[in-house]
């Protein structure tokens, strides 16, 4: 591709995307397609030959894009809506074109700078303490298999060398926490059955009693305690555990307290809001996912410990051919279990510059507000209950009726095209989820999503 082929064909991707974000709301949010149709229209093998841009670029909007669950759709409102905004968008193609990788600072001055900077900002805006080193993973399951990793180092610094060597450690989390926890217990090699599901009080927060007491039996037993996960804004309900109390017990046991806060902890951008991250400064790491609430396109999770020594301790490993410094340059890939990392920093940074704290601030509210707003019409038709306190920009809903009614309703929802909802398992019953996150995302989106949901209901009118 020569460079005027180059811009030809860019100006073409960049009107596309323009028209893309204009027009959005013109294209269903759930693609009518069944497994195997996409592939159906595909060739079953690769070309021997080059294809010309213009063919690609054709199939790319007459088949990839209508085969596409478009998260990006103001009407996307399953599990935790994301948002990929214009100014990010541009970085990402900044990023691409750069194409550093920066596991050392040799690698990349640049990535490894501005990630150190761009979080430092970051944590600024979530009051989060400053001495604390942050860096960038993927997303919060890799940062809950690192968070695990240091609770091993602490309990046992010879275990980057031995193993686990015959511990039973334990781990302890909500009964509503993220199934990330179970999958990085599998990955340390602590298994499945270390993970200890507490309990949940009314409003589904983590009960310290029962954390404390399920603790006290591990010990009994011969089991080694190492970590417990508290969450800001649960998977199904958005519940945030009481982290003081937990906070308490953490430094009792002497254990590893990891923060997940990957949905909810952007609210603290917000001074309205930031009450939620109370007592999050005693713990040992604490892992938030801008591209889920910070406008930034996935992946890109935030992680933040006040113990970079364990988290080093736990990976560093510098084979000859990767020695490039005095050691007194930050390398990142001493801070995971992977090398290559691509210049996720950038994207936040240009999204932080573009909107500020107060511009992030104002969007994370409005999304709050227009819950609560619809929280309130449907309540108002008497057909339905909120299932969970609507303590952020997540709905938890379900129709006075059965299970299967409720069914019906999200598969009624859901095949009209304008909205894409999800559900959870509340109280053993089966609720609606309802998630704001999205740029775009109006009043008057809500307004007709309220609508809709009350039409589709037994019982309309």
């Amino acid at each position: 591709m020569t460079p005027d082929e180059f811009r030809r064909h860019g100006h073409e991707v960049v009107e596309w995307i323009a028209d893309y974000f204009e027009t959005i709301r013109d294209r269903p949010v759930l693609p009518p397609v069944q497994p195997g149709d996409l592939t159906a229209q595909l060739p079953a093998h690769g070309p021997e030959e080059p294809e010309p841009m213009d063919r690609i670029l054709a199939d790319f909007r007459e088949r990839i894009v209508p085969a596409n669950t478009h998260w990006n759709h103001p009407a996307f409102h399953a599990w935790f809506s994301i948002s990929g905004t214009p100014p990010a968008v541009l970085a990402e193609a900044l990023a691409a074109a750069l194409n550093v990788n920066g596991m050392l600072w040799k690698s990349s001055p640049a990535c490894t700078e501005l990630e150190q900077l761009t979080l430092h900002w970051l944590g600024e805006w979530l009051g989060l303490p400053p001495d604390w080193f942050g860096l960038i993973y993927d997303t919060a399951s890799t940062a809950g298999v690192h968070a695990l990793a240091c609770a091993r180092h602490r309990a046992d610094p010879a275990s980057r060398q031995h193993g686990n060597a015959g511990r039973h450690y334990t781990v302890y989390c909500s009964e509503l926490a993220h199934s990330f926890i179970e999958k990085s217990a599998m990955t340390v090699g602590f298994g499945l059955d270390a993970v200890r599901r507490v309990p949940v009080d009314s409003a589904f927060r983590l009960r310290p009693d029962a954390l404390s007491a399920l603790i006290a039996a591990d010990r009994a037993t011969g089991r080694t305690p190492a970590c417990i996960v508290a969450t800001i804004g649960t998977t199904a309900v958005a519940s945030v555990d009481p982290l003081p109390a937990i906070a308490e017990i953490a430094a009792r046991e002497k254990l590893w307290l990891h923060v997940d806060a990957a949905y909810a902890g952007a609210a603290a951008v917000s001074e309205k809001y930031r009450h939620h991250l109370a007592g999050a400064a005693a713990a040992d790491s604490f892992a938030v996912n801008p591209h889920k609430w910070l406008l930034t396109p996935t992946d890109l999770c935030a992680f933040y410990t006040r113990d970079p020594a364990a988290l080093r301790g736990a990976f560093s490993l510098v084979p000859e051919y990767l020695r490039t410094d005095d050691g007194s340059a930050v390398n990142l890939m001493d801070y995971g279990f992977q090398l290559g990392r691509r210049f996720r920093a950038l994207k936040l940074w240009f999204v932080m510059r573009s909107y500020g704290r107060r511009g992030v601030a104002a969007i994370i509210e409005g999304h709050c507000d227009m819950a609560a707003d619809f929280a309130s019409r449907l309540l108002a038709d008497g057909r339905f209950e909120i299932a969970a306190p609507v303590e952020f920009s997540l709905v938890c809903f379900r129709f006075r009726g059965s299970d299967e009614e409720n069914r019906a309703l999200l598969e009624a929802i859901n095949a009209t095209g304008r909205a894409f909802l999800s559900h959870a398992v509340v109280d053993g019953r089966y609720v609606l989820r309802m998630a704001i996150g999205n740029w775009q995302t109006s009043r008057e989106d809500m307004t007709k999503l309220a609508a809709m949901v009350t039409n589709l209901a037994p019982g309309a009118c």
